[in-house]
């Protein structure tokens, strides 16, 4: 749990993102202080995972869907690591200083991608680690920075006063950028939530479910698209993350993250079936939902994007 959970009018986050505050009392303020990029973000709880040894950046070069063999100290990126069919199992982004790769993942998350990319390592050099116990994750100034978890508690008089995860999350659900388990299920190729060019690099070599990514890329049409929810203002409550999208009564799809935005109002992320028309209004777990296209029904490398 972290300490910035103390400050005066923290609430404590839920679900995944317990353990870290929802808001700090204001969130429309706190919103508004991120936009302006003057504000920062404890996500000190998501789990953070090191690479090291020489062989780090082509094991993960060989296994991921992102080109990092010679990736370069200091610069971002972002990556996936996918089932034999292409499905996505994991999302990582993070930073190589020369010695080690540091990622963060999502809270829990970071285990199971630890133990995959040991069991694939056979003979290579590469030493891996949760070190979320001693490295946290922040987030100043629409960047993200890993710092000693033990310096958190001081951050405020460093930085100022933080916002919530709520005020995070509204931004981020706001330009469209998914996060995996909650809007992504079991299915999800990359293809349909618009990672095609940030965590996927199309001109490198081959890598676990790369067949099922470069297919659709080529041919277009992904089975289903991501969308952004508006949803109708006068409902009391969000839609429950997996909740089903309706059409007419048939299911079309499945609800992701929302948030109340303090411009745009109630959002949400949704994937929506290819076939749905863009301007169909849906109901997302009983409330009324107009789309916003965040990816094309038709995108690919053959089809030029429509809208």
């Amino acid at each position: 749990m972290s300490p910035l959970l103390d400050l005066p009018g923290a609430v404590d986050g839920d679900g995944i993102d317990a353990g870290v505050a929802w808001h700090y009392g204001n969130p429309v303020a706190e919103q508004r202080r991120l936009e302006s990029g003057d504000g920062w973000v404890d996500v000190s709880h998501r789990d953070v995972v090191t690479m090291s040894g020489p062989d780090r950046l082509t094991l993960l070069h060989v296994m991921s869907t992102q080109h990092v063999e010679r990736l370069a100290a200091g610069t971002w990126t972002e990556g996936l690591i996918l089932s034999p069919h292409g499905h996505v199992e994991h999302h990582f982004a993070g930073v190589d200083d020369g010695e080690t790769l540091t990622v963060h993942t999502e809270p829990g998350a970071g285990t199971g991608l630890v133990d995959f990319l040991t069991s694939m390592r056979f003979m290579m050099r590469v030493e891996l680690a949760v070190v979320t116990d001693q490295v946290a994750v922040v987030a100043p100034g629409g960047t993200v920075a890993f710092l000693s978890r033990s310096t958190l508690p001081e951050l405020p008089d460093r930085w100022g006063p933080p916002a919530g995860t709520w005020a995070h999350e509204a931004l981020r659900i706001a330009t469209g950028r998914p996060r995996i388990g909650i809007d992504t299920d079991h299915r999800t190729i990359p293809n349909e939530v618009g990672w095609i060019g940030t965590a996927v690099h199309m001109d490198k070599g081959c890598y676990r479910g790369q067949e099922t990514v470069a297919r659709v890329h080529t041919l277009g049409r992904p089975p289903r698209r991501l969308a952004l929810l508006h949803l109708d203002g006068s409902a009391e409550r969000l839609p429950a993350v997996g909740a089903d999208l309706l059409l007419d009564g048939r299911t079309v799809g499945r609800v992701g993250s929302s948030a109340r935005h303090h411009e745009l109002g109630p959002i949400a992320l949704g994937l929506v079936k290819r076939s749905v028309a863009v301007d169909a209004e849906l109901l997302a777990d009983g409330v009324a939902a107009a789309q916003e296209v965040l990816v094309d029904p038709a995108v690919g490398l053959h089809v030029r994007a429509r809208l």
